[in-house]
């Protein structure tokens, strides 16, 4: 029995889908990064907004409601993308050549029986308990399977992932474009020398990036000002959090690519020669 748990174990890992491997991991810390820091980016935008840009509570409501929208937003892509990202974990394995066959002939290799032995305690597996363990087992193997079995689904699914979250790249790139402004905006105000306007004209207008209405008040704030709230502690933790959610989401796209150049390889050897791979 431990001679066949070994030789198990050591087809796991001949068989390792190295790729997916790396890519599951990169997909969990770019989603943890950009979930995370974004989260927290929001709630410092809302007080820096609410602090410094406007005094009326009617003119930055919708952006709270919005603010608050997106949050809920992040607690649901997070869910979605540690179970997603593990499901394709598992259809790496699935599709890898020596797992593949493994899993593909459970009930028929020596492998199988000495595994199936082991989760349903040897000779108790006799019993009326024992046969109802196995058979549970067996069928959650088969639904695996069945679902496992195809990554043609997964690659769609990943291929259409991929292209919405090309759009969320693009999108977390906006809020540290606003936030590079304002401190290219500070930095003139603190050396003058480095321009020709004057301290007093030199502005951060949230209403010309569509965050507050026109009508808001005060809605920019100058000079001075602009250069004390770039050196506080909320603005330095905002714009940097902004930062490491772009990052993340740059890490997420990245793995989403990798997981879907590598299922369509599985797919394509799959298909076209009838037998899994290292990939």
């Amino acid at each position: 029995m431990p001679d066949c748990l070994l030789e198990c174990c050591a087809r796991c890992l001949v068989g390792a889908p190295f790729a997916s491997l790396v890519a599951t991991g990169l997909c969990f810390f770019g989603v943890a990064l950009f979930c995370g820091c974004g989260h927290e980016a929001l709630t410092g935008t809302e007080k820096l907004i609410e602090t410094y840009f406007s005094k009326n509570y009617q003119d930055y409501e919708y952006l709270i409601n919005v603010i608050h929208a997106f949050q809920y937003v992040i607690y649901g892509t997070a869910s979605f993308f540690f179970l997603y990202g593990a499901l394709l974990l598992a259809e790496g394995f699935y599709t890898t050549g020596a797992v593949r066959q493994i899993f593909g002939d459970y009930k028929t290799t020596i492998c199988g029986k000495g595994l199936s032995a082991t989760v349903t305690g040897g000779q108790k597996g006799r019993g009326s308990r024992g046969q109802h363990q196995a058979h549970s087992l067996e069928r959650v193997c088969h639904c695996l399977g069945k679902w496992l079995g195809h990554p043609d689904k997964f690659v769609g699914i990943t291929y259409a992932l991929t292209v919405v979250w090309l759009l969320v790249f693009a999108c977390s790139a906006v809020p540290v474009y606003i936030y590079f402004n304002t401190w290219t905006t500070c930095q003139s105000i603190a050396f003058p020398s480095k321009t020709s306007a004057s301290i007093g004209s030199l502005c951060a207008d949230a209403r010309m990036y569509g965050v507050l209405p026109w009508n808001a008040f005060p809605g920019k704030v100058c000079g001075s000002n602009l250069l004390s709230i770039c050196k506080t502690a909320e603005f330095q933790m905002t714009f940097h959090l902004f930062i490491a959610a772009f990052v993340g989401a740059a890490a997420t796209l990245i793995s989403l690519l990798t997981f879907m150049i590598a299922a369509t390889y599985n797919f394509a050897v799959l298909k076209l020669m009838g037998r899994g791979t290292k990939f």
